[in-house]
């Protein structure tokens, strides 16, 4: 039996082996501390409360009013939760408006479980990196982002869920390469999850490459945005490589072929490797309240029911909303 080290909230649990195959055991960092998996219920694994695209050399939480925040976005995670959803991974990384604090707050309010994360965003030419992420190696950036696991984010106590990176699309420039290098080693230190923002299917190839490099599985990976990539066999190439299928763009006007999407994974025998979600939200910082805020309700009041005029199983709908993500963001390192 392959031996997945779990990392819990203590000194003590953080150096104790759990069997992947007792599920009871599998635990789940949120804003609010540790739960067990089984406990996340419908996960949304790729939604946005708030974003500030003003760079990282101009990012300040000054710039927005914490409070409002709250206000305007406490009805949108209201109306998810009515809809059944019980857990959502919230992906904005350092330098682009993640702020846990407001996360806990919401959690607290709603009874949502919300997961923040660590790690940085290096897609769109780096606009969105801090300086020293291009001076400072692989190790420097790890050991960065490790420290937010073990003491929490910038004195919050707020610990992270998962891994967050960003890359463009085609051939992965330098700094790029050394993010994924990062995550690797943060990922084999904490157990997290790697979600990579991923241009298209040569930069997540490449990516699956140098995780399997450093050691790690590409069952540790998440292939956000993987929609992008109109190669569906590209898709299967990384499910069958063992990585997460992120197919995050559901939206009134996407349902249609996302489900086409699905159909081609489960005719592949590979449904138990998707992840579905909106990358939705997005409070933008600098808008009048935010700006136009998406729902996060379409995939559980409208794909969930095309998913089953498309002769999708309840079984099936499970996986794909309760059993992948738990799978997907449960704590313990994945060797290569």
């Amino acid at each position: 039996m392959k031996r997945r080290t779990f990392l819990g909230s203590s000194a003590a649990a953080l150096a104790r082996p759990v069997f992947a195959s007792h599920a009871s055991a599998a635990r789940v960092m949120t804003v609010t501390g540790e739960v067990t998996a089984d406990q996340l219920g419908k996960m949304l694994p790729h939604e946005h409360v708030m974003v500030d695209f003003v760079g990282a050399d101009k990012i300040n939480p000054d710039r927005y009013d914490t409070d409002e925040v709250f206000k305007v976005m406490l009805p949108y995670v209201n109306q998810v939760k009515a809809a059944g959803c019980r857990t959502i991974a919230e992906c904005t990384p350092a330098y682009l408006g993640r702020d846990p604090k407001v996360l806990q707050r919401l959690s607290k309010a709603t009874g949502i479980k919300l997961l923040t994360n660590c790690g940085y965003y290096g897609a769109r030419q780096g606009k969105f990196l801090p300086k020293h992420a291009h001076r400072e190696s692989a190790d420097d950036l790890a050991k960065r982002w490790t420290a937010e696991w073990k003491d929490g984010i910038d004195g919050t106590g707020i610990r992270p869920g998962f891994i967050k990176i960003g890359v463009d699309a085609g051939e992965m420039t330098a700094v790029n390469q050394k993010l994924v290098e990062a995550a690797a080693r943060c990922h084999l230190a904490t157990g997290l999850a790697i979600a990579g923002h991923t241009g298209d299917g040569k930069a997540a190839m490449q990516q699956t490459e140098i995780l399997k490099k450093a050691g790690v599985s590409p069952s540790a990976w998440i292939w956000v945005h993987a929609q992008n990539e109109r190669n569906a066999e590209i898709h299967l190439q990384a499910a069958r490589a063992g990585a997460w299928v992120e197919f995050d763009g559901v939206g009134p006007a996407s349902i249609d072929r996302h489900v086409e999407l699905v159909k081609t994974m489960r005719s592949a025998g590979l449904l138990n490797r998707v992840l579905l979600s909106h990358d939705a939200g997005w409070y933008s910082v600098g808008e009048p309240r935010g700006g136009k805020i998406r729902r996060f309700d379409t995939l559980l009041t409208k794909f969930v029911p095309a998913l089953k005029m498309a002769g999708f199983s309840d079984d099936d709908i499970a996986l794909l909303i309760v059993t992948n993500p738990a799978k997907a963001f449960s704590i313990g390192v994945r060797s290569a």
